[in-house]
C-alpha cells in the first residue's frame, strides 16, 4: 500500500521527471489511502497514550506536571495551527490550484516548484523568529496562560523547551500540506508516530536527571524527528527546474493570492479562536488545587481519540473537495461534503459510547500506575464523560471548517462562529467552575463547541458548499441516539466485572455492537450500510 490515490485516467508528468501526478478523483473515495493513513493514526495515537502513560507513571497529577501541561500549550497550538487545520486549510488548495495549472501545461516552470520557491523561504524565516521571541517571552507567556501557579520557573524552562516547535510543526505542516493535495497520506499521517517516540525516549532516559524538563526536550527532539519522516517524500515531489528555463522570483500572482494577507488571517485567526478553548481552560484550571490541569489534560487526550480517527477521514477527503471547487463541481463537493460529515460524526459517537460506558475503567487500565492513584482515576474519568459530549461537536468543527477554506477565497464566518462558541465557552465556565471544578471547566468546553457546530452548519450551504443542514442534522440524529443506547449499556456494564482489564476487553464487543443494533433498529444510514458491506464481504467470501 503507497498511500497515493491511483488511477489511469488524468495522468500528468512532473516537468523534469518521469514520474506520473494522479489527482485525487473529485467523484471517488481514496478507500486506499484513508485506510493506510487510518492505521498510522491508531499506532500514533497508541504511542500517545503510552506517552501519557510514562508522563503519568512518572510526575502523576502534581505541579510538575502541570508546568509541563502549560508548556504543552505551545506544542499543541502550533500542532492545530501548522500541522493540522491552519496550514492545511491555506496550502492543500494552493498546491490543488498548482497541481491544476501543472496538468494544464500553462506554464514554463513547473508551478509546484514555484509555488514552493515563493513561500517556504519566507515561511521558515518568519517562523524562526517567532520561535525565538516565544523562547524569550516565556515567562510572560506563562503568566498569562496559569496565573494561578505559585511556582512558575518550571513551566517557564519546559516553555523554552517547546519553542522550537513552532519552526519544526511549520516545516512538517508545509510537508504535509504538499503530500496530501498531491495524494500522499502516508509520511503525513506517520509523523505523530516519530513525535511520539521522541517524546517517550528522552522522558525515559533522562527523566530521572532533568525531571518532567525531560519531557519538554522529548517534544522539541520528536518535532525534528517529524520533519526527518516526510523529508524524501517532498524531495521527491518538487522537481527540478529545467534547464534553460529563467528563474522566477516568488509564486504567480494567483498563488500569492491565495497565501496572502487576506486568505491567512481568516485561517490563522479561526484556528487561535478554536484553540483558545484549551487556553480558557487552563487559565480557570490554574487557580484549582494542583493537578486540575493534568486532570483535564488525561481526559482530553483520551476523550478526543474517536474525533482523531474520524477526522482523518476528512483529512483525506479535503484534497478532494479542493480539487472539486477549484473544477467548478459544486454538486461533486455537496455530496462529498454530506458524507463525509454523515461519515465521520457515526466514527466519533460509537466512540463518545465507549468513552460514556467505560471511562472509569480506561482511565484506571491506562494511567492508574505509579503517581497517578486511584482518586486521579476518579477525577479523570468524570471529566472524561463530560468532555464526550462535546465530541461530535469537536469533529464537526473540524470537518466544516475545509469546505469553507476549499476554495481559498477569504471567508471569515467560520471565525465569527467560533468566536460565538469560545465566548460561550468563557461564559459557561465562569459559571460553572466554581461549583463544578474541573467537571464544570469540562462541560464549558462542550457547550461552547456545540454552539460554534451548529452556527457552522447553518451558515455552510449560503457561504461555500452548498450541503442540506437538513439533512445532515437527520443523518446524524440516528447514530446520536444509538450513541445513548450503547453508553448506557456499557455504563450498566461496566462494574459487572471486577478486573478493569477484562471489563474493558468486554466493552469493546459489547458497545459496538449494541451501537451496530440500535442503529439498524433506528434504521441510521451509515449502520444499514456497514451491514450491507459486511454481507458483500461474506458472499464473496462464499
Amino acid at each position: 500500500m503507497t498511500g497515493t490515490v491511483t488511477g489511469t485516467a488524468g495522468q500528468t508528468a512532473v516537468p523534469g521527471t518521469s514520474t506520473p501526478v494522479v489527482p485525487p478523483r473529485p467523484g471517488g473515495f481514496p478507500a486506499r489511502a484513508a485506510a493506510g493513513a487510518a492505521g498510522l493514526t491508531v499506532i500514533a495515537a497508541l504511542l500517545g497514550l503510552v506517552r501519557d502513560q510514562a508522563i503519568a507513571q512518572l510526575f502523576g497529577a502534581s505541579h510538575d506536571s502541570d508546568a509541563f501541561l502549560i508548556a504543552w500549550t505551545v506544542p499543541e497550538m502550533a500542532a492545530t495551527l501548522l500541522i493540522e487545520d491552519g496550514m492545511a486549510l491555506l496550502l492543500v488548495p494552493a498546491f490543488s490550484h498548482a497541481l491544476t495549472r501543472r496538468a494544464a501545461g500553462d506554464s514554463p516552470d513547473d508551478p509546484v516548484r514555484a509555488l514552493v520557491a515563493g513561500t517556504f523561504p519566507r515561511l521558515f524565516t518568519a517562523l524562526a523568529c517567532a520561535g525565538v521571541l516565544l523562547a524569550l517571552g516565556a515567562p510572560w507567556v506563562v503568566g498569562v496562560l496559569a496565573p494561578g501557579l505559585d511556582d512558575p520557573s518550571l513551566a517557564v524552562d519546559c516553555t523554552r523547551l517547546t519553542a522550537v516547535t513552532v519552526l519544526t510543526f511549520g516545516v512538517t505542516g508545509y510537508f504535509s500540506a504538499a503530500l496530501r493535495a498531491h495524494g500522499r497520506f502516508l509520511a503525513p499521517a506517520g509523523v505523530y508516530i516519530a513525535y511520539n517516540i521522541g517524546i517517550i525516549g528522552m522522558t525515559l532516559a533522562l527523566h530521572s536527571l532533568w525531571g518532567v524538563r525531560a519531557a519538554a526536550a522529548g517534544v522539541a527532539v520528536g518535532s525534528v524527528f517529524m520533519i526527518l519522516t516526510q523529508l524524501p517524500a517532498f524531495v521527491r515531489l518538487v522537481p527540478r527546474r529545467k534547464p534553460g528555463v529563467p528563474r522566477r522570483r516568488g509564486a504567480r500572482p494567483g498563488v500569492s493570492a491565495l497565501l496572502g494577507a487576506s486568505a491567512l488571517a481568516p485561517v490563522v485567526l479561526f484556528v487561535v479562536s478554536r484553540q483558545a478553548q484549551v487556553f480558557v481552560e487552563r487559565f480557570l484550571a490554574s487557580s484549582l488545587s494542583d493537578g486540575a490541569i493534568s486532570h483535564l489534560n488525561y481526559a482530553q487526550k483520551v476523550a478526543q481519540l474517536p474525533m482523531v480517527l474520524s477526522m482523518m477521514i476528512c483529512t483525506v477527503t479535503f484534497p478532494v473537495v479542493a480539487r472539486a471547487m477549484a473544477a467548478g463541481d459544486r454538486e461533486g463537493a455537496r455530496r462529498r461534503v454530506e458524507r463525509d460529515l454523515a461519515l465521520a460524526g457515526t466514527v466519533v459517537l460509537l466512540g463518545t459510547a465507549m468513552v460514556l460506558g467505560y471511562a472509569p475503567r480506561i482511565v484506571e487500565v491506562l494511567f492508574q500506575h505509579g503517581a497517578f492513584d486511584a482518586a486521579d482515576t476518579a477525577d479523570t474519568a468524570g471529566v472524561m464523560r463530560v468532555y464526550a459530549l462535546g465530541l461530535l461537536g469537536h469533529t464537526l468543527v473540524g470537518a466544516l471548517c475545509r469546505p469553507y477554506f476549499a476554495t481559498g477565497t477569504p471567508t471569515w464566518y467560520p471565525l465569527r462562529a467560533m468566536g460565538v462558541g469560545l465566548l460561550v465557552t468563557v461564559g459557561a465556565g465562569l459559571v460553572l467552575t466554581g461549583p463544578f471544578g474541573v467537571d464544570g471547566i469540562a462541560a464549558a468546553n462542550a457547550i461552547g463547541i456545540s454552539t460554534a457546530a451548529v452556527l457552522m452548519l447553518l451558515g455552510l450551504g449560503s457561504r461555500a458548499v452548498a450541503v442540506r443542514a437538513g439533512a445532515v442534522a437527520l443523518a446524524l440524529g440516528r447514530p446520536a441516539a444509538a450513541s445513548t443506547v450503547a453508553g448506557t449499556t456499557g455504563w450498566l456494564a461496566s462494574s459487572l466485572t471486577a478486573n478493569p482489564v477484562l471489563s474493558l476487553a468486554a466493552g469493546c464487543f459489547l458497545v459496538p455492537m449494541a451501537f451496530l443494533l440500535a442503529g439498524l433498529a433506528l434504521r441510521a444510514p451509515e449502520a444499514v450500510h456497514l451491514l450491507a458491506l459486511i454481507r458483500q464481504r461474506f458472499s464473496h467470501g462464499r
